[in-house]
């Protein structure tokens, strides 16, 4: 008897050695941290980022029609001018008196009419009474009807030098601004070939546009009346706001790259912006106010596999948001569900949900819950732009969505999911 007490009181205490020995060896289970982002009211946009250049609505480059020396100027830059007002004046003297030569040769065309018409009448006379030749006849006609087309001529050519005396006097075409002045009095000019450019004058400096090129990839996306806001470098800290005026359907190649023309008003009531500024735009092509944002990050969380199975032994106990209690435990595996789910569809462990893989607009993310746990919810979008999301549906505002998860050595975070699927994966 006293041998077994020992035997046993020996034994007792190897176990007890071994427990206290191994015990710090032991494997723990590591709780299991989520960072979230709250489901939060706010504006949200998607936007085209273009650049161009500001300019006038109406641009007029006024020249001359005729050669001669620049006389005088009556305007300079930055000067306000009315329609029909003198602006400059060339030198008129070899025009007056190109105008007298042709008033010479009107009057000589005419002296040579009134001769051959009466030529011509005695002419007829005689013919009529057989006293002629018909070809002294036929000379007189010929005579007389060539005398009518030079006087035409002559007259056409006293017109001309009209005109051309008055394109001496230049005037301004609109009511505007003188942008340019490219003249200097005393200087030649010469229009034999093309029209040189005397003024450029611009409309109306308070209506402004620019002109910004689209890359085909975000022109779909561009309509007319959308709203703009864009900044220049004169004034950095200033946003201007504009609209979109015209999309235009002519495509401009550059190395390959095809970019479309796309021209935004420019309200410009202070004279702030200048032709020829650059304008860096941004173009809202979808926008809403006071809606359901949450982070893009959400989107791309996936719990880990791991974790997955642990939570088999929990769906037991309860029964989780939109998932069928009477799926067995034992299908409950990681399924890409790659956010194809339905806002009212049930979220069955096991498969994935029915509906188009390639829809856009829904998707599922993991809701934390109060106990710490978390659950799948299927969600409807609206906009998204790259950082953040609209919910349409799924969500309330305060949901805390999960972007990320740690447990033990490992964390999963929406980051490490960006090359897999997108979406979480229900069980």
């Amino acid at each position: 008897m006293k041998k077994k007490v020992l035997i046993i009181g020996a034994v007792v205490v190897v176990a007890v050695i071994t427990t206290l020995v191994l015990k710090p060896f032991a494997k723990k289970d590591t709780a299991v941290t989520f960072d979230t982002v709250k489901v939060t009211k706010g504006n949200i946009s998607n936007t085209v980022t273009a650049t161009g250049t500001i300019d006038a609505i109406t641009t007029i480059n006024v020249g001359t029609q005729v050669s001669g020396i620049i006389e005088h100027i009556y305007v300079d830059f930055n000067d306000n001018v009315k329609q029909g007002q003198l602006l400059a004046k060339l030198d008129e003297t070899s025009l007056v008196e190109q105008l007298k030569q042709s008033q010479a040769s009107l009057d000589q065309a005419q002296a040579q009419l009134n001769f051959q018409e009466s030529t011509w009448k005695r002419q007829k006379a005689l013919f009529d009474k057989n006293l002629i030749a018909q070809t002294d006849y036929d000379q007189a006609v010929y005579n007389y009807e060539n005398s009518k087309a030079s006087l035409s001529n002559a007259k056409s050519a006293l017109s001309r030098a009209k005109v051309n005396l008055a394109y001496a006097t230049i005037t301004s075409p609109i009511d505007g601004v003188v942008l340019n002045r490219a003249i200097e009095e005393g200087q030649t000019v010469a229009a034999s070939f093309s029209t040189p450019t005397l003024f450029t004058i611009v409309n109306d400096l308070t209506q402004m546009e620019v002109q910004t090129s689209v890359d085909e990839a975000d022109i779909g996306k561009v309509k007319e009346g959308q709203r703009v806001e864009f900044t220049v470098d004169a004034y950095p800290d200033m946003q201007f706001k504009g609209s979109v005026a015209q999309v235009r359907l002519q495509p401009v190649t550059t190395n390959n790259v095809v970019t479309y023309v796309v021209i935004l008003n420019a309200p410009n009531p202070d004279k702030k912006l200048m032709p020829g500024m650059t304008a860096s735009a941004v173009i809202y092509v979808d926008e809403k106010e006071n809606t359901l944002v949450l982070s893009g990050k959400a989107l791309r969380f996936t719990p880990d596999a791991s974790y997955l199975e642990k939570m088999k032994s929990k769906i037991k106990l309860g029964i989780y948001p939109g998932m069928k209690s009477e799926t067995a435990v034992d299908s409950i595996t990681p399924v890409a569900a790659a956010g194809n789910m339905k806002p009212d569809q049930n979220f069955v462990p096991g498969a994935m949900p029915a509906g188009n893989a390639n829809t856009s607009t829904s998707k599922v993310v993991w809701v934390k819950e109060n106990n710490g746990g978390i659950h799948p919810a299927p969600i409807n979008l609206g906009i998204e732009n790259g950082n953040s999301v609209e919910i349409l549906s799924g969500l309330k505002a305060g949901d805390e969505i999960v972007i990320s998860m740690t447990g033990g050595t490992s964390k999963t975070s929406a980051a490490k999911q960006n090359a897999g699927p997108r979406g979480p994966f229900p069980f």
